[in-house]
Order: structure tokens, then C-alpha cells, then sequence
């Protein structure tokens, strides 16, 4: 099934026609569960690996031997789902999510042990519109993680892992990939998704137009604010931030945001070049308030059964994570923002 983004609610070059110049494209990526397989992309479905060469694991100390157990996540997000879709989870049902979210520990397991990364999204030039190019050729991009926030000086980072391969030369497949015992929290295990590539306008975040153009903006959205409030607390606020520049979601090219950080440089470690977004990966397909960025498709499903969340990722609580491609050379080192 396609996904539709909605029609903007202001037209915003028609508001400030200097914004033309900063125009840009991203595709929005529409991950919503289904059956995937290693042939085609997706967010948390197999990825296609060669069985001879090692997957990548985590071998940076920190404490893995207490989490959850993936099973018991997969099978706490299906009672679940059949629950809200009857009407609410039973008492019986509840004492099992209960059960099933409960963490464990395994002694066994050092704070030195190298555990798997689990997979997070697949995606093929082929599928994906707006996919910067690869390495070398390469035409499959394939993003892993370490299912434990206990990275970097701070030890609640993340650890995204990128790999980049040429599809046509993996001539044995993985026939399944190694999974760790325990996970630190259910968000970093992605559910099963399909994609709907679609292409849309975007505009950069508001902290890195030109200060002009910037101030124009924020004098007209408190403007707009000021309106709302006259009108009542049941008017919906229209801002640049939220839906006419940067669409929510996971999706491809366009432009960061930079909504928990000021903007900064983000330049190529190797050869000092300006970075640019390849993937955005969030918790979210779209804000729970307003809901702007809700596809079509989405509004004639009841809204007891909408999921905003059908990866059921939750990226540095409920927050996005941004992967970064150095533009002169796809082979160089990515880099990432978490925003």
C-alpha cells in the first residue's frame, strides 16, 4: 500500500520566496510492518550478508549481562497488537506483558564479552530514490547497532555501525543472522518493516538558514502563535519546525535536524568536506499532536489502531538518529547525530 504525505498547511515560498533557493528533497521511507527478506529493503527485516564473512559485534566494555530477552519483546509487541486491536488487553494478557517485559540477567555473559549487533535498516539503490551512491559501486546500504546505550564518554550513547556492499557479489548468503541473549532496553530491537518510498519537499532546519531569513521566520511563527491563541486551545499551531520544513520519520537525503542541539559542523574526519544527511532513522512516523505529517492513507484507519511507531524503535528516547556521508568520497568514514 502507498503512503501519501498530506499537502502542506501554509505554502511557505509563498510566505518567504527566498526559501526557494534552499529546496531541497528527501524520501520519506514509510516503514510499516510486513514480511521482508533479505532480497529487498527494509527497517528490521534480514539483512543480506555473506555467510563467510564475520558479523559485526560490539566489543567496547560496558555492562551486558542484565536486559531483555528478544523473544519475549517480539512476543509482548504481538499480544499487544492483538489486544488494542480487539479492544484492550485482557487481565490475563496484562499479567503476561507484565511477564514478558520483566529483564533477566545472565551471569555468563562478561562486560568484556564481544556480543552481536542486532540490524536496523537495509536499503537497495534499486528501492530507494534519492539513495547517495556507495563506495566503490556498492548499491546495498546496511546500518547495525549495539542494543545497549553504554557507549562514549557519557557511557548512554549509542554504537551505529554502517556497512556498504555490492549486492551482486554476495554469492552465499546468511541463512540467519547471530542475535545477543540480552538487549538494554525494547526500543533497540526494530519490528519487521516494509517500505513505501515516497519523495518529498524539504526545507534545512530553521538555525541554519541565513540569520535574516531565520529571523523572518521565527517573527511570522509568533505571529501565528499569538492568532492560535486568540482563536482557542483547539486551534492547531502551524510552525516551520514542526510541519513545513523537515518531515518526521525514517527517511533518506534531505536535511538533519538539529531539534535537541544547536546546529554544528559536521565535517568528513578524513578530508574536512561538509558533511551531508544520508539517513535519518526516528522513533516516530509522525508528532502525536498534530499529526501533520500523518500520511492520507493513515486517517481512514481508526484511531485506536494508528501507530506512530510501527518500527518500534525508540532512538535515544523517543528522538532520531542522524547518519551523516561525507560527499567527495562515499568510502570515507560516516558520522552521527543524536538528536
Amino acid at each position: 500500500m502507498t503512503r501519501s504525505t498530506p499537502p502542506r498547511p501554509v505554502h511557505i515560498e509563498g510566505l518567504f520566496p527566498k526559501l526557494g533557493a534552499f529546496r531541497g528533497v528527501t524520501t520519506r521511507l514509510h516503514p510499516r510492518p510486513g514480511q521482508a527478506d533479505a532480497s529487498v529493503s527494509s527497517v528490521g527485516g534480514p539483512l543480506l550478508w555473506p555467510a563467510d564473512e564475520p558479523w559485526p559485534v560490539c566489543a567496547e566494555p560496558h555492562k551486558r549481562s542484565r536486559g531483555h530477552r528478544i523473544p519475549d519483546i517480539r512476543r509482548k509487541r504481538q499480544v499487544l497488537a492483538d489486544a488494542w486491536a480487539r479492544d484492550v488487553p485482557t487481565e490475563d494478557e496484562r499479567v503476561l506483558i507484565t511477564e514478558l517485559g520483566r529483564r533477566h540477567r545472565d551471569q555468563d555473559i562478561a562486560d568484556t564479552d564481544p556480543i552481536p549487533l542486532t540490524g536496523l535498516v537495509q536499503l537497495y539503490r534499486r528501492d530507494v530514490p534519492g539513495l547517495a551512491p556507495g563506495p566503490d559501486g556498492c548499491d546495498l546500504l546496511q546500518v547495525l547497532w549495539c542494543p545497549f546505550e553504554a557507549h562514549g564518554p557519557s557511557r548512554h550513547s549509542l554504537a551505529p555501525h554502517v556497512r556498504w556492499r555490492r549486492s551482486d557479489q554476495v554469492r552465499v548468503p546468511l541463512d540467519a543472522s547471530p542475535q545477543p541473549t540480552l538487549v538494554g532496553f525494547e526500543g533497540s530491537v526494530a519490528e519487521p518493516c516494509v517500505l513505501h518510498p515516497e519523495q518529498v519537499v524539504t526545507y534545512p532546519y530553521a538555525g541554519s538558514l541565513p540569520a535574516r531569513l531565520e529571523k523572518k521566520i521565527a517573527a511570522w511563527e509568533e505571529k501565528e502563535e499569538r492568532k492560535a491563541e486568540k482563536r482557542g486551545p483547539d486551534d492547531e499551531l502551524v510552525t516551520y519546525h514542526h510541519d513545513l520544513s523537515i518531515p518526521q520519520g525514517c527517511r533518506v537525503g534531505g536535511f538533519p535536524s538539529w531539534h535537541t542541539t544547536d546546529p554544528h559542523p559536521m565535517n568528513c574526519v578524513t578530508c574536512a568536506a561538509p558533511m551531508l544527511l544520508l539517513l535519518t532513522i526516528d522513533s516516530n512516523e509522525w508528532d502525536g499532536a498534530s499529526g501533520s505529517w500523518m500520511p492520507i492513507e493513515e486517517r481512514a484507519v481508526p484511531e485506536h489502531l494508528r501507530d506512530r511507531r510501527p518500527t518500534k524503535l525508540d532512538v535515544g528516547r523517543d528522538g532520531l538518529l542522524n547518519i551523516l556521508a561525507c560527499p567527495t568520497e562515499p568510502g570515507h568514514p560516516h558520522r552521527w547525530s543524536l538528536q
